[in-house]
């Protein structure tokens, strides 16, 4: 299973991006992509999750009603698309994924992920 994340970059506070994940290399339909991010010196968050039916999604309590999660008709390419973005959203954000039903994709115990994208809010 590959994962490219891409979208990152540098934006004012109050401002939005969008990150892009493209999955490839796997064919089972049942699997949860999220999204992750870690800021120097603190530990990794779980910031959003959908399961690939498309029915279910997930948000960390910092970024509910800022970030919203979608994919693609696919499933193959997930995107977060953060709004009203605040220097405390500065981290790097990953994407992952796992071959799991619904009820795991908020956890955080995901197999596979991507390099990394870096967001910058100033």
């Amino acid at each position: 299973v590959q994962l490219v994340e891409s979208g990152g970059g540098s934006v004012q506070a109050g401002g939005s991006l969008r990150l892009s994940c493209a999955a490839s290399g796997y064919t089972y339909s049942d699997h949860c992509m999220g999204w992750f991010r870690q800021a120097p010196g603190k530990e990794r968050e779980g910031v959003a999750a959908i399961y690939s039916g498309g029915d279910r999604t997930f948000y960390g309590d910092s970024v509910k009603g800022r970030f919203t999660i979608s994919q693609d008709n696919a499933g193959n390419t997930v995107y977060l698309h953060m709004n009203s973005l605040r220097p405390e959203d500065t981290a790097m954000y990953y994407c992952a994924a796992r071959f799991a039903g619904p009820s795991l994709c908020a956890s955080t115990d995901y197999a596979y992920w991507g390099q990394g994208t870096q967001v910058t809010v100033s």
